[in-house]
């Protein structure tokens, strides 16, 4: 999928070393998860997740001591954007921008009157740091509540841009849109209503998701189907799990949509009783080594079990093999183009692929 061909139109907003909506790359998000007071540990986490590939960070923020945690992380050598997690006390924000963070995240209806409001707005406006409105089921106001009965998505949508135009009286517009629910069908909806409503970045998840693999699931269904609509520049897929699994299964979710100047797709069959080789290996093995991929460009790759159908059914992949009996067929666009021994066959096939990404 050509993603920039369907995108919406939303404004392009600096955070640090990236920007976030416009033509830039749909950015993967994750937060850590060691205490906010735990200065090391959070450095050390951070440093991590930016190795990982993770493109944005956001760390909590809950108290004035927290504040110090930003200071260290980037004395840590941190070059991932940072995002500071503030509720309830805008001189927590004040800190943060004074140290450097790069993005800040708050809701601004719960940070006190219009004078608070507009003392970050200058903070941020002062230092480039864009604001992050957050909005969930949770936190929706009373009178919005009493209004649409419940968390409806038209309810979110209208606290979202509540919130937008408190931040627009002050003059402000570096501003990026989250509005999450842990129901994929209602974040989906919520996200629907607010890109037609603006042309703020929008940053997707569902919240709340659950363990890796149902929460995985989840995330895959919301953010899937919005990425499908061409909404979303920036997401998170939140996990009872480690920040680092986060990651991993938002950049999994991006490449199954070939989203990215690099994606790499894997097709790979079901297998039947036709296969004569290990296909779920093989395709476990190649899944596991992409990162000895050099493509410069989106590549997709078919792994097929058998020479009956695997080369018609994956016309479309780039490079492909077809299992046969100790061997495998190797195909450019349904096209037949020479055989591989089953023995290192997924090195064999990487050799295949950067080569012709050589060439």
């Amino acid at each position: 999928m050509n993603y920039n061909e369907i995108r919406r139109h939303s404004r392009k907003i600096k955070v640090g070393r990236l920007f976030i909506g416009g033509d830039a790359p749909v950015s993967v998000q994750s937060m850590t998860n060691v205490q906010a007071s735990d200065a090391e540990s959070t450095a050390a986490q951070v440093l991590a997740l930016e190795k990982a590939g993770c493109d944005i960070v956001r760390i909590a923020v809950p108290d004035m001591d927290a504040v110090k945690t930003v200071y260290s992380v980037k004395e840590a050598g941190a070059q991932v954007p940072l995002v500071a997690d503030i509720h309830f006390n805008y001189r927590i924000a004040l800190e943060c921008a004074a140290a450097g963070i790069d993005k800040i995240r708050i809701n601004p209806g719960n940070i006190g009157g219009d004078d608070r409001v507009k003392a970050v707005v200058d903070a941020c406006r002062a230092a480039g740091i864009p604001i992050r409105i957050g909005v969930n089921s949770g936190s929706l106001e009373k009178e919005l509540l009493a209004k649409y009965g419940s968390p409806t998505p038209e309810a979110l949508a209208e606290s979202a841009m509540r919130h937008v135009r408190l931040l627009e009286k002050f003059d402000f517009n570096e501003i990026i849109i989250a509005v999450k629910s842990s129901d994929a069908g209602k974040m989906i909806k919520t996200n629907r209503i607010l890109a037609e409503m603006c042309d703020y970045p929008l940053h997707l998840g569902v919240t709340e998701a659950g363990t890796a693999h149902i929460g995985t699931i989840k995330s895959a269904v919301g953010i899937g189907a919005l990425l499908c609509d061409g909404i979303g520049d920036t997401i998170r897929v939140s996990l009872t799990d480690s920040p680092l699994k986060e990651v991993e299964e938002g950049k999994a979710i991006l490449r199954a949509l070939g989203i990215g100047s690099n994606s790499i797709t894997i097709t790979s069959c079901p297998t039947c009783g036709r296969t004569k080789i290990d296909i779920i290996a093989l395709a476990n093995e190649l899944e596991a080594r992409t990162d000895e991929i050099h493509n410069s460009r989106p590549i997709r790759i078919a792994v097929m079990g058998c020479a009956v159908n695997g080369p018609g059914e994956a016309r479309d992949a780039d490079i492909g093999i077809a299992g046969g009996s100790g061997e495998a067929l190797l195909f450019r666009r349904g096209t037949i183009i020479g055989k591989l021994p089953e023995a290192g066959l997924v090195g064999r096939l990487i050799d295949e692929i950067n080569r012709m990404e050589s060439i």
